[in-house]
């Protein structure tokens, strides 16, 4: 069969689909552009695409013999799903394997931005660090302190299990709530969505970005935060409202922000760009040398396994798929 992928693999990632099929591959170090996967999805059975690759109703009126999606990574807000579900398409996504990397990543950010590392860093390199003084590049402590998880799914739940080494009580607010069994194991607390934002230190967001979570943080939530306390994100940028956080910010609403992810990716609000208070990072969540060659063996398993007409491990949508039947 016919299979696209969109991203840059080395031969041997590659060589388990050759084996079996006919790939195009991308082979620039960036994403693939728009224009280059609408021309060539034409005849493709397979697509092997990244979280940067719009899947939307424009592309799959040109895919006609498509037949699997996988996607490189745990968010697929990229994808339609109704419309290839509508189609007959498997969707697939990378769960699970990347989850510490991103748990990792959102302490590092937490511990950054408390800390003035980047500040410290850049004061550094420009020659202007002279003498160690008392009250020189002060921060806030982060052990002991009080950690607002919003969305206690896989990667919220790492980052609990990580929060428990610095010593810190954890708030969790999401739709479901967990067992007491489950609550206890992790050492968690359930809080209304405003109590979590009054009580926290440090705020981190860990949900799937969809029509209910869109600008969930926006300046009623700001406004609910302590003038001390710092908002994270590692999620998906339109979760929060850029606006906003510019604006909250600049009045001293909180004291700074983490961020891996933008609302209008990859662009960045210029309001943010001067801020000493802000770390800003490149969408760097799962960027370690073995989870994203984790995430790619992943996809491959997924496309692989759904060209042969059964069920990806991590297919999204295989119970409602017009005439297939779970294995």
């Amino acid at each position: 069969m016919d299979v696209l992928v969109t991203i840059s693999l080395d031969h041997d990632m590659l060589a388990p689909i050759e084996a079996r099929h006919v790939v195009t591959a991308h082979s620039g170090h960036g994403p693939m552009d728009r224009d280059t996967l609408v021309s060539l999805i034409g005849d493709k059975e397979g697509l092997l695409c990244t979280i940067t690759d719009r899947v939307d109703e424009s592309l799959l009126k040109r895919a006609n013999r498509l037949r699997v999606v996988a996607n490189y990574g745990v968010g697929y807000d990229n994808i339609h799903l109704e419309a290839c579900t509508k189609r007959g398409i498997a969707v697939s996504n990378t769960p699970d394997v990347l989850t510490d990397a991103t748990a990792d990543l959102t302490f590092a950010l937490i511990l950054a931005v408390a800390r003035r590392v980047v500040e410290g860093d850049n004061m550094v390199r420009q020659k202007g660090f002279q003498a160690w003084t008392p009250f020189g590049f002060l921060g806030t402590e982060v052990s002991g302190k009080t950690l607002g998880i919003i969305g206690l799914g896989r990667i919220g739940k790492a980052v609990a299990r990580r929060a428990k080494g610095f010593g810190m009580a954890v708030l969790y607010y999401q739709r479901s709530r967990l067992s007491p069994e489950e609550e206890e194991a992790l050492c968690v607390e359930y809080a209304d969505l405003y109590d979590l934002l009054g009580q926290s230190d440090f705020v981190s967001l860990h949900v799937p970005l969809t029509d209910k979570t869109r600008h969930l943080i926006g300046r009623r939530e700001l406004d609910h935060m302590r003038p001390t306390a710092f908002l994270i994100n590692t999620s998906r940028g339109p979760v929060v409202d850029e606006e906003a956080l510019v604006e909250a910010l600049e009045k001293g609403t909180i004291s700074g922000a983490g961020l891996d992810v933008y609302e209008k990716e990859p662009e960045v609000h210029p309001g943010l760009l001067g801020k000493e208070n802000t770390v800003l990072l490149p969408h760097m969540g799962s960027a370690t040398m073995e989870t994203r060659k984790k995430m790619a063996q992943r996809a491959i398993q997924n496309l692989l396994l759904g060209l042969e007409e059964k069920r990806p491990p991590d297919c999204l949508n295989w119970e409602q798929l017009k005439g297939q039947k779970i294995p």
